[in-house]
């Protein structure tokens, strides 16, 4: 296995491993350790729910194009990959975080009560 190949798998594949985790088993309440927390996603039980379903279908979906994308540099490029796949890492995480932040705002007011 080329260093490219384990350099990928153990960035971009690891936040892929973790997405489905969250995926799999989300937060069931509010707390400090473990969940999409930010100020607004922890007003309340509600917004809690949604915003880590949210965020984790984000995850899931831009880790595993992060993933597949550092696997076809690692595959497909001649040189030695150094800042690419963190890069793609770091982007999956941000796009997550801005969509779900977006959401919240879409479907939530400043008070934490859903909008109709």
């Amino acid at each position: 296995m080329s260093e490219s190949l384990i350099y990928v798998t153990t960035t971009n594949g690891l936040l892929f491993l973790l997405s489905i985790i969250f995926w799999k088993f989300p937060p069931k309440k509010i707390n400090g350790w473990y969940g999409y927390r930010t100020p607004k996603a922890m007003e309340n039980q509600q917004i809690w729910d949604f915003a880590n379903s949210v965020f984790n279908k984000n995850l899931l979906i831009y880790a595993g194009i992060s993933f597949l994308a550092g696997l076809f540099f690692a595959n497909f490029t001649n040189k030695e990959l150094s800042w690419q796949p963190m890069l793609l890492v770091l982007l999956s995480i941000i796009v997550s975080i801005i969509k779900t932040e977006r959401a919240l705002n879409d479907n939530f007011t400043d008070e934490g009560k859903p909008k109709r």
